[in-house]
């Protein structure tokens, strides 16, 4: 089963990377304004946010399971640090302030996801019952805190977290970065890790093998909730306001970023670098899409048929393999 995920992840990386190129390369011959700075430093500011999300995506899907509640919780997350934020002076709020605030928000976040992996876990609910149910209640309890307005009045330091840079690089892209470095070596070097996947190859063989299965779901979505806040903490950043319903349609662009980056749909393969790949495979697109003048549903479209034509390259690509093999 090693050799068979290794063969798999190298072959969606390589033809990720060619991709890649073919679609850099197409944009650069379309248009002069796609090979520029102004658009790499657009691209390198709005890819944080649905990254961070696919980042808290990606577990529960490892897992076998999956997090309709990833956007709800993100912003249920920045709503929490809003909050501390207001109370502690609005735009006078010092970085102490901040600092509660942000435990608040990851505190937040990690409650609502570890109650959810809890649920799943130990009643043996559907995964997508439970996070729906999870979302309902988040986008349920946001509207009642916010009475469905913004909340905003920040100090301006917050504004660096969102749109500042160092040595030229924006600090959302640098969290996001440090984001897929820790998930990587969380799912390569730690027990946890390993569980997850193999949790999500056999969840009764892997608890015959001597793991608690109920904790490690738990703490997955834990994680998953954790990864959600920190992506609502940059969301409130960028947009300098806090609002029910930010970043809701990238819910369905995080499983389809997943799937892209070569995520098994039912858990127990896939790679945090495949699916960063994916993602910038998508934040290019939109952009080169975009510069062309294109509509940005047209752009959602071609996401998805997209997301078709990989699976349909994968599926030949399967039965092409176990012919050689059987051959």
């Amino acid at each position: 089963m090693i050799a068979a995920w290794k063969d798999r992840i190298g072959a969606d990386v390589l033809g990720l990377l060619v991709f890649l190129i073919a679609v850099i390369v197409l944009f650069s011959m379309t248009t002069d304004r796609f090979l520029t700075a102004a658009n790499f430093g657009s691209m390198a500011v709005q890819l944080p946010e649905l990254g961070l999300l696919t980042l808290a995506m990606l577990l529960p899907i490892l897992s076998g399971g999956l997090n309709l509640a990833v956007t709800f919780t993100a912003n249920i997350s920045g709503l929490a640090l809003a909050w501390v934020l207001q109370m502690g002076g609005g735009p006078d709020a010092g970085p102490v302030v901040f600092a509660l605030g942000v435990a608040l928000a990851l505190s937040v976040g990690a409650l609502a996801g570890g109650v959810t992996g809890a649920v799943v876990a130990y009643s043996g609910a559907h995964p997508i019952l439970v996070s729906l149910a999870m979302m309902i209640f988040l986008r349920g309890l946001g509207e009642f805190l916010t009475r469905g307005g913004d909340i905003s009045g920040f100090p301006d330091y917050v504004a660096f977290l969102g749109h500042g840079s160092i040595l030229g690089i924006p600090v959302p892209l640098l969290v996001f970065l440090a984001a897929v470095a820790v998930w990587h070596v969380f799912l390569g070097r730690t027990p946890l890790g390993f569980s997850t996947y193999m949790i999500g190859s056999n969840v009764e063989a892997t608890r015959y093998s001597g793991i608690n299965t109920k904790r490690a779901i738990t703490l997955i979505y834990t994680l998953s909730g954790l990864m959600c806040a920190l992506a609502g903490i940059i969301m409130m950043a960028r947009f300098n306001s806090v609002r029910v319903g930010h970043g809701e349609a990238y819910l369905l662009i995080t499983v389809l970023a997943c799937f892209l980056g070569g995520v098994d749909p039912f858990g127990g393969f896939g790679r945090v670098m495949s699916v960063l790949l994916a993602l910038v495979i998508l934040q290019v697109l939109s952009s080169g899409l975009n510069l062309l003048g294109a509509n940005q549903h047209l752009g959602t479209a071609v996401w998805g048929l997209f997301l078709i034509g990989v699976m349909v390259l994968r599926h030949l690509w399967k039965h092409r393999v176990e012919g050689r093999k059987n051959e």
